[in-house]
């Protein structure tokens, strides 16, 4: 069993992580849990992902839509929802700006198919219903359609707690972010403080030398601060 000391440690030791990090999508995370748990040293991940918007202005139109996880006053430009191209994105920046543009008439429907095709996109249905949430925005979905959504990610985690890997960490870490942290096996919490990098980091599974990947390291320290939350 971790203690709370080995839990703190492995959560100082992923913030340490990012330290030097220019990973714009794992800045805005850090810039998320800067406001959600008030981490002094992400305190300045906003601005350091404005600065790597302007120097790969390439990217910027997608970068700007998605600047909203960290600045609910984003404004937003017309023109960058043409850069949204990939169905996940698609899911969940409609639930990003739906206080502000409301939600396509088809959006129930395209929340089922997401869900329906399970695996990968399963946790993108629960950030997307995490975002409408957040936003105050009503959605009518059949009843217990997050229900059966929460459990078949669970089942995910729990069909082999000891197995810790990329989607799994998504998974808890969604749930624990809408309040369903209960689903998630204590073995793999165990199994993740375990697994940590040296470096603070985790690997991804499909990463043969197993080296620390910032997707999977952001996904652990999410769950491990919203699990030291709920204790």
């Amino acid at each position: 069993m971790r203690t709370e000391e080995d839990m703190n440690t492995a959560v100082a030791n992923a913030i340490d992580f990012f330290k030097e990090s220019r990973e714009p999508h794992a800045l805005l995370w850090l810039a998320v849990m800067h406001r959600r748990f008030g981490i002094e040293k992400f305190a300045d991940a906003l601005q350091r992902y404005d600065r790597v918007l302007i120097e790969q202005p390439e990217q910027a139109p997608l970068r700007r839509v998605l600047r909203r996880f960290a600045d609910r006053n984003n404004p937003l430009q017309p023109e960058d929802w043409d850069a949204v191209t990939n169905p996940s994105d698609r899911l969940i920046v409609c639930a990003l700006y739906c206080d502000r543009l409301g939600l396509p008439s088809s959006f129930a429907e395209m929340l089922h198919k997401a869900a329906s095709a399970g695996g990968y996109y399963l946790p993108h249905v629960i950030l997307t219903w995490f975002w409408i949430q957040e936003n105050g925005c009503g959605l009518a979905l059949p009843e217990g359609f997050m229900g059966g959504v929460y459990s078949a990610s669970a089942a995910i985690i729990n069909n082999d707690p000891m197995m810790v890997s990329d989607l799994r960490l998504e998974v808890a870490a969604f749930l624990y972010l809408v309040g369903q942290g209960k689903r998630v096996d204590d073995v793999f919490v165990e199994r993740v403080v375990a697994s940590q990098n040296g470096d603070g980091g985790w690997g991804n599974s499909r990463d043969e030398h197993g080296g620390s990947d910032w997707h999977s390291t952001i996904l652990g320290l999410l769950l491990l601060l919203h699990v030291n939350r709920s204790r």
